[in-house]
């Protein structure tokens, strides 16, 4: 069988739209055919497609919940362990701590050093501590300049002293120059530190706190 295809195109141009019931079986079918496309396809544009969005924004929610979930779970499973870490953290913290003298204590962390230096044989041409300490979070750091003379087998050893000194002392930007006689000469800066107070780490944490607020206008 042939489509006359002249024929049909004669039946779309003749049609009555106020009378569909008038037309050809061919302009029917076409009609009925793009009827039935149509709803399904205003369905999805003005409800199934939001009902969609929800639902992708449902599964995003529920993928993230379920990440915290199991976040939370590993942390409550794991939660005598991080307990057991702080106490660690908190008893390394306090040795530590220990090692910082009080500030009644630090003349006698002066005195200290400087015999380290004089029961190696050394001479001290400078030990000049800083006319006032650099205060940190809850310690205070006094830099002491110190320029002594001696062997280097002495100031090896006197290194070697202060390292080992009940309290934490640092010897920083070391310069070493050869003299006479196989004689040297060391300039250091030996840097010691002392925890604060109560009432120091208080006008501390007050201080920091001032810089970090707003000015009034």
């Amino acid at each position: 069988m042939q489509l006359d295809f002249k024929a049909i195109g004669e039946d779309f141009k003749h049609l009555n739209p106020q009378d569909p019931g008038t037309w050809p079986a061919i302009p029917k079918l076409v009609a009925l055919v793009l009827i039935l496309g149509a709803i399904p396809t205003a369905g999805y544009f003005f409800d199934t497609q939001s009902q969609l969005e929800v639902l992708e924004r449902g599964h995003g929610e529920e993928v993230k919940l379920k990440t915290e979930y199991l976040d939370k779970k590993k942390q409550a499973v794991n939660l005598d362990l991080h307990r057991q870490q702080l106490r660690e953290i908190d008893t390394q913290f306090g040795a530590l701590l220990r090692q910082l003298p009080n500030r009644s204590q630090m003349d006698a962390l002066l005195v200290d050093i400087n015999q380290a230096g004089l029961g190696r044989g050394l001479q001290f041409e400078l030990f000049k501590p800083a006319p006032a300490e650099t205060q940190r979070e809850f310690y205070a750091e006094l830099p002491i300049s110190v320029k002594v003379i001696g062997t280097y087998h002495d100031m090896g050893a006197f290194a070697s002293d202060v390292g080992q000194l009940s309290r934490i002392v640092t010897l920083n930007d070391v310069n070493i120059q050869a003299q006479k006689d196989g004689v040297l000469t060391m300039d250091a800066t030996a840097r010691t530190f002392r925890y604060l107070d109560d009432q120091e780490v208080a006008a501390q944490r007050k201080s920091t706190a001032s810089k970090k607020a707003p000015a009034k206008k």
